[in-house]
């Protein structure tokens, strides 16, 4: 049977990169069975490249994917971006073997502008070209706002239609959370997606008070706004049909995130994905 490769969106172990070093977070990872990871939301410094290098060699995870901006989130924002810093993404892309390059989300200064945002994918197609040359392939990471509605067509199947080198790396829970069926959906970007996040949705327990009761206002904002991210397996999603739409349409990694573990340790959560995921029948995709 054709496989995929089941791994972790390192956003989610930020702080541990933090407390532990990335050598240590890595090592963490491989105890608990994964042998792939997507680097992101973690500072590329020359410490944490050496360390991640480090630890992809001894503990035989591989790099599937890395991340960084096209241009700053906000006009003067800190960090690195393709635009700015190209030659050095590149370079730490060829020192952690990895050829998969992610756009994590839109500029928030051009989010709800349809021509700003166009203009960017523009840039961005572009900058997929350059990259190319290098044996790099840059994605775009989905959420909901890319489902909101241009003259009755989507924002995505327009960015997807004026498009050719830019890939798609789709999040099915931001799916679920704009109103579309991930399953279906996936099987739309065939040969466009390689990445595709692994995120359970759920409704989460209306926690209320006497205080809420007695202010409709505030008992309202906690009844609209109940939907959690969870650990795969642990929500409403039908995750082996998510993921039999994703083989089929070309994804090779499938990655675990979770935007919020709601106080848990994150390794726990991994932990509770991984073994559902196995309990479905992927154990031999780790």
């Amino acid at each position: 049977m054709n496989k995929g490769k089941i791994g972790v969106q390192m956003m989610m172990l930020k702080e541990k990169v933090e407390e532990l070093g990335a050598y240590e977070t890595m090592k963490k990872l491989h105890e608990l069975g994964f042998g792939a990871v997507e680097v992101s939301q973690i500072p590329m410094t020359e410490e944490n490249v050496a360390e991640l290098k480090r630890a992809s060699k001894d503990f035989d995870i591989k790099i599937a994917a890395m991340s960084a901006p096209l241009e700053p989130m906000l006009p003067g924002a800190p960090g690195e971006t393709l635009t700015a810093d190209f030659d050095k993404i590149v370079n730490d892309c060829k020192t952690l073997d990895c050829n998969f390059l992610r756009i994590g989300m839109l500029p928030l200064s051009v989010m709800g502008d349809k021509d700003e945002i166009m203009a960017f994918i523009e840039r961005a197609e572009a900058m997929a070209g350059k990259l190319a040359e290098h044996g790099i392939e840059l994605y775009y990471h989905t959420h909901h706002i890319e489902f909101q509605k241009y003259d009755g067509e989507y924002l995505l199947d327009i960015i997807k239609n004026n498009t050719s080198k830019l890939g798609f790396e789709l999040d099915v829970h931001w799916i679920q959370r704009a109103g579309v069926n991930p399953v279906e959906f996936i099987k739309e970007y065939k040969g466009r997606i390689s990445l595709l996040h692994l995120k359970d949705y759920r409704i989460g327990k209306l926690d209320v008070n006497k205080e809420d009761l007695e202010d409709m206002k505030k008992f309202f904002e906690k009844f609209t706004n109940l939907i959690e991210f969870a650990e795969v397996g642990e929500g409403n999603l039908d995750i082996k049909a998510i993921i039999a739409a994703g083989l089929e349409s070309g994804a090779q990694y499938f990655l675990i995130e979770q935007d919020d573990t709601y106080g848990r340790d994150p390794f726990d959560c991994l932990k509770i994905s991984a073994e559902n995921l196995r309990e479905l029948g992927y154990a031999d995709w780790f």
